[in-house]
């Protein structure tokens, strides 16, 4: 087997190098380089807190600092080569500094660990991410309400079992969705908050004989927390699979808008076109314009619930504290942010192009039988109790559809054959303005409450 250098960083130990292939199968640095930003972070605060200490002299804390930002120059620039015989982004990173500056850069990880390193580096990471997130969420549920403002008045059929069942507008359709953002919006504020907790100072699993200052440190890297126990420290994944577990329900309420709009866009709803930029065609069918991007946000739910079932399964037979099985915690949790993020932009950015048929919309709240429910009710203000009054509609619409008629196309005869307490006043309940109308409380459909809704939510933002 061909062989290569051991990671001087623990190769003390060893007296034969890491074979090439197990070298390049243990590393991380492929995907956690991601976090250089980080990881510099975290290494400046450290320097400045030995220094405070005086663990560290100030002119070693300022080389150390000063040739970090160098790192991060070169990295930025593209010009740093990361080396996967030094397996990580922390100790590629400390030997670059230390070819850098010399041997004081060898100082750079007195009082700490690659254990509570990464976990900062990953707190640190996933804080700023969700700062994003939340960004990408709030513009969505912006547009949401725009749409739901403009379409207040649109009469569609609302669905139970896909089957017709009472009038709605548009704009309180959107608003549903909007509610299931605001969810996920207080879900990810939540998680950010044991996101923000510090683990630096817990080093491999029992703390550090050093004198440290924990608070210091923290404060310099504005976490709101510090970890109590150090074995959980370094070995806690919580927060990673909580986040995982609020971006899985975000895929999901995101994979159920576009399913509806996969529907509604089809020959057989017609209800809304989705603009051409987010729409593809057929390599064969040349009349097909396909709603891709609904398509492909429902299908990438998939891939983020199996991220959270992953992370779910690395931690579950873990004992205390650090397990290299830990490294399998970053792609699952990448791959979720990456995920995410582009889901909410490209939904945000088709909102806007979203155009709605009306007409259609309209007509098929027609069909259906939408205002039984509101009969119903009236035979209730009648004085007619509801079981018998539901009994009496379900007669009606058997009959209407036996005539192939709506309810409200039956006349005033034929209505009063199923019960005498029916007016002329029926046609007023039994259109749909008049069914969207009664429904004038808060949470309710009625244009006025839809638009008041759609105020409230910016308040809410």
């Amino acid at each position: 087997m061909t062989e290569s250098s051991t990671n001087q960083s623990w190769g003390g130990r060893f007296n034969q190098p890491t074979d090439a292939f197990v070298q390049e199968f243990t590393a991380s640095v492929q995907f956690d380089q991601r976090m250089y930003e980080y990881d510099i972070q975290g290494s400046v605060a450290h320097a400045t807190m030995l220094a405070k200490v005086n663990v560290l002299t100030m002119e070693e804390s300022t080389a150390i600092i000063d040739g970090l930002e160098k790192v991060r120059q070169e990295i930025e620039a593209g010009k740093f080569e990361w080396l996967i015989a030094l397996e990580d982004v922390h100790m590629n990173i400390e030997r670059r500094l230390t070819d850098m500056i010399g041997d004081v850069g060898k100082k750079l990880h007195t009082g700490r660990s690659r254990n509570d390193q990464v976990a900062t580096d990953i707190r640190l990471y996933l804080r700023d991410q969700i700062d994003a997130i939340q960004l990408e969420l709030e513009r969505l549920i912006r547009a949401l309400i725009d749409l739901a403002e403009k379409e207040a008045d649109t009469v569609m059929p609302g669905f139970t079992h896909l089957q017709t069942a009472q009038p709605v507008t548009f704009g309180h359709h959107m608003l549903a969705w909007v509610e299931m953002l605001f969810r996920d919006r207080e879900r990810l504020t939540d998680c950010r908050k044991r996101v923000n907790v510090m683990p630096l100072g817990a080093a491999a699993l029992a703390g550090t004989s050093f004198p440290i200052d924990r608070n210091l440190t923290a404060e310099l890297l504005s976490f709101e927390g510090i970890a109590e126990n150090s074995l959980d420290a370094v070995s806690d994944r919580d927060f990673a699979i909580e986040f995982n577990a609020a971006s899985a329900l975000i895929m999901t309420h995101l994979s159920r808008c576009s399913e509806e709009l996969v529907l509604w866009c089809s020959q057989q709803f017609s209800f809304v076109a989705i603009g051409d930029a987010f729409c593809t065609g057929s390599s064969i069918m040349p009349q097909k314009k396909n709603p891709d991007v609904p398509e492909l946000l429902r299908g990438k739910t998939g891939r983020v619930n199996g991220n959270l079932i992953a992370l779910l399964t690395l931690m579950k037979g873990q004992p205390l504290a650090y397990n290299k099985d830990n490294q399998e915690d970053k792609e699952p949790l990448f791959d979720s942010i990456d995920t995410i993020r582009g889901s909410l932009k490209v939904f945000a950015d088709m909102v806007p192009e979203i155009t709605v048929n009306s007409d259609n919309m309209r007509e098929a709240a027609s069909k259906g039988f939408a205002t039984a429910t509101d009969l119903a009710d009236y035979l209730v203000r009648k004085g007619i109790a509801f079981r018998d009054a539901h009994e009496v509609v379900g007669k009606t619409v058997a009959t209407a559809e036996q005539q192939g008629k709506d309810i409200a196309e039956l006349s005033l005869q034929e209505l009063q054959s199923f019960s005498s307490v029916i007016e002329e006043d029926v046609y007023e309940v039994l259109t749909l303005e008049g069914a969207l109308a009664a429904r004038d409380h808060i949470g309710g459909t009625a244009p006025r409450q839809v638009r008041a809704a759609a105020k409230r939510a910016r308040l809410r933002l």
